[in-house]
C-alpha cells in the first residue's frame, strides 16, 4: 500500500495524537510531511501559517496552473529520501542582488490587431526566429499538434521568441506557447536506481510538445563562481546551475551579453523540473525562450519533448546537451587517475557516455 493510502485511510481528517504516533513510525519522511499537510494545512488555522509556508504541497497548489495541470508528489511506504526541507517550489525565476531588468521604456510587444496578423503575417517578436523556406511560425498552429515545435526547430539549437503582455494580438496567438503555460500533468517520484528523485508526466506529450521552464534564483556571473567554491564537494553544484549564455557575445556593446552570462541556481528554490534527471538519450531538450528583446540577457530555458512521450515514462534530458570533454573515450579505456576526476553518468542507457562531466 502506498504512504499516502495508508495516512488517508488513518479515520477522520481530523487527527489524533494518539492515531499519528501510531501510523508514523511505520511509514517515512515524506509520509509525514503529506500527513500534516492534508490533515492540517489549508484550514485557515493561524498557528499553522509558518508550516504551510514551508510546505512543499502548499506552494505547489499556489502554481496558477495547479487546477488544471497539477505536479503532484508520490513516494512508496516507508520512503526515507527526502525532498530537502530548505527546498522551496517557486513558479517563476527570482531576481536576487546585482540582477537588473530593462527599464519599462525600452519594453516592447508587436503592433499586430489580433492573434490572426501574427499568424498570417509575421510579426516583430517572430522577425527573430530563424526559419528554413517559408514557414514563419516556430509552432505548429492548426491540426493534432498545435502548440508543439515544428521539426526544424526541435532539431536545432535556435532560441525561440514568443510575444509577450505588451503585444497586441491577445492570449490566444500561436505564438504564446510557453508563456500560456504549462499544459501537462508532472510527478515527482524517487527512483529505484540510485538517480535519486526523477520527474514524470501521468499525460502522453506529444514530440514538440511544451513540458514546464526551468527557474530559480537569477544570479550574477561573480555570484555563481561564489557558490559554486562555497558549494558541498559531495554534490556537483552545476547540476542545478544554468548559464544563460544562449546570446552571449564578447563584442557586443551591451555589458550584459559582452561580460559572463548571468545564471540561474535551482538548487534551492525551484520548480518540478528540476529533479528531471540526466540521460545520453534524452526524451526533453532545453531551448532559451525570449519574450522581450531587451531582455534577452535574461532568456528563459523551457523544456520541449523531442518525441512522442508516453505516460508515465521519466523525462529525461542530457545536461551536457551532448557536448562532452576533447578526450571523449569511453571509461574503460581511460586510466584510474583519469577517471577519478570525472562524475560518473547512472543513466543506464544503451547510449550511456559513462560520465557527465
Amino acid at each position: 500500500m502506498a504512504a499516502s493510502a495508508l495516512l488517508r485511510s488513518s479515520g477522520s481528517s481530523v487527527a489524533s495524537s494518539s492515531n499519528i504516533s501510531k501510523i508514523l513510525p511505520f511509514v517515512g519522511f515524506m509520509a509525514r510531511r503529506q500527513y500534516n499537510h492534508f490533515h492540517f494545512h489549508g484550514k485557515g488555522d493561524a498557528s499553522q501559517a509558518a508550516s504551510e509556508a514551508k510546505c512543499h504541497y502548499c506552494q505547489l497548489e499556489a502554481f496558477s496552473t495547479h487546477k488544471d495541470f497539477a505536479v503532484s508528489i508520490v513516494f512508496t511506504r516507508g520512503e526515507t529520501r527526502l525532498i530537502p526541507k530548505d527546498f522551496q517550489f517557486i513558479e517563476d525565476v527570482v531576481l536576487t542582488e546585482g540582477v537588473q531588468l530593462a527599464e519599462s521604456q525600452f519594453l516592447s510587444g508587436c503592433k499586430c490587431v489580433d492573434e490572426y496578423d501574427c499568424l498570417v503575417e509575421g510579426c516583430e517578436c517572430m522577425g527573430n526566429i530563424a526559419i528554413d523556406g517559408d514557414k514563419i511560425n516556430a509552432y505548429h498552429v492548426v491540426g493534432d499538434r498545435k502548440g508543439c515545435l515544428r521539426g526544424h526547430m526541435l532539431n536545432s539549437r535556435l532560441p525561440i521568441y514568443e510575444c509577450n503582455d505588451r503585444c497586441g494580438c491577445g492570449e490566444k496567438c500561436a505564438n504564446r506557447v510557453v508563456t500560456a503555460g504549462r499544459k501537462v500533468n508532472l510527478q515527482i517520484f524517487p527512483t529505484q536506481d540510485g538517480r535519486g528523485w526523477g520527474v514524470r508526466s501521468t499525460d502522453d506529450i506529444k514530440r514538440g510538445q511544451y513540458v514546464g521552464n526551468y527557474v530559480g534564483e537569477l544570479i550574477t556571473s561573480q555570484e555563481a563562481q561564489r557558490r559554486r567554491r562555497a558549494g558541498n564537494s559531495m554534490t556537483h553544484k552545476d547540476v542545478y546551475l544554468f548559464a544563460l549564455d544562449k546570446f552571449s557575445d564578447p563584442s557586443s556593446t551591451d555589458p550584459r551579453l559582452k561580460n559572463d552570462p548571468y545564471e540561474i541556481d535551482g538548487e534551492f528554490y525551484s520548480g518540478p523540473t528540476r529533479f528531471i534527471n540526466h540521460s545520453c538519450d534524452p526524451n526533453l531538450r532545453i531551448f532559451a525562450i525570449v519574450t522581450d528583446t531587451a531582455n534577452t540577457p535574461f532568456h528563459g530555458l523551457a523544456f520541449f519533448a523531442l518525441k512522442d512521450i508516453d505516460k508515465d515514462t521519466e523525462l529525461t534530458f542530457d545536461y551536457t546537451d551532448g557536448i562532452t570533454k576533447k578526450d571523449d573515450r569511453s571509461l574503460h579505456l581511460l586510466s584510474e587517475e583519469e577517471r577519478a576526476g570525472l562524475t560518473e553518468c547512472l543513466c543506464g542507457s544503451p547510449k550511456c557516455r559513462g560520465y557527465l562531466w
